[in-house]
């Protein structure tokens, strides 16, 4: 692992905490398996018993899926799109960056994502595992379906066809898919009485500029034994 990954604490061992600036690994799981295929290393911004807030800035080396035979996953058609022999890439996280936060045990993580120009373009809510902390930083496995909320305090479900989808492919049985809608309609109770993290002004934040971006290490997809909640 590289020092990049180290450095500030070992904040993945029970009750230590990554200190501002660190970088850090934000990784997801295969769906129904326990090795890594979404990796993108990220900047600490806070990091507390209540909350994990991390920056992913704009260019970061990242990991992501693939089919085997070189189709982006997104335009694969649907019907085949969890069924075709997968790899992984690596590629630059394009656009503006992007604010990730986490409070433990929460089976989802809130996005912000902005404009050009710092101007303000939605939350999003991304349902998945609760983290799982490590020494490098931190494992979900993603769920699929997502919420969309806009600074009106409008919001709508995003993602339904591949949530269904996965379902049908076999990805998760009726059990997960229900304990995923319940869990999405936690997260639109806290968005309809407008708490924590839309009420807390993190559309304001602002990433220090001497910041500079964390490189992928060569070693992203290790699988660390002391893997904790």
């Amino acid at each position: 692992m590289t020092a990049d990954i180290e450095q500030g604490q070992t904040g993945g061992l029970a009750g230590a905490r990554w200190s501002p600036g660190s970088h850090i690994l934000w990784r997801y799981r295969a769906n129904g398996r326990t090795e890594p295929h979404i990796c993108r290393p990220v900047t600490v911004v806070h990091d507390s018993d209540d909350l994990l807030a991390v920056w992913m800035a704009p260019g970061t080396r990242c990991v992501k899926p693939q089919l085997a035979d070189g189709t982006p996953v997104h335009r694969e058609p649907l019907a085949t799109r969890y069924t075709k022999p997968r790899t992984t890439v690596t590629s630059r996280w394009f656009g503006t960056g992007v604010l990730k936060l986490a409070r433990p045990g929460d089976p989802w993580s809130v996005w912000l994502f902005w404009e050009q120009g710092w101007r303000f373009k939605n939350w999003y809510v991304n349902l998945e595992d609760p983290l799982h902390r490590w020494s490098g930083g931190v494992d979900s496995e993603d769920h699929f379906l997502d919420i969309e909320v806009y600074p009106d305090r409008s919001w709508q479900w995003r993602d339904e066809d591949e949530f269904g989808q996965a379902q049908r492919a076999g990805l998760m049985d009726a059990g997960q898919a229900e304990r995923v809608r319940a869990a999405g309609r936690d997260a639109v109770e806290v968005i309809r009485a407008w708490g924590a993290p839309y009420a807390d002004g993190w559309e304001h934040w602002r990433p220090d500029r001497r910041w500079r971006v964390p490189p992928l290490p060569a070693d992203w997809d290790r699988i660390d034994p002391r893997c904790t909640s």
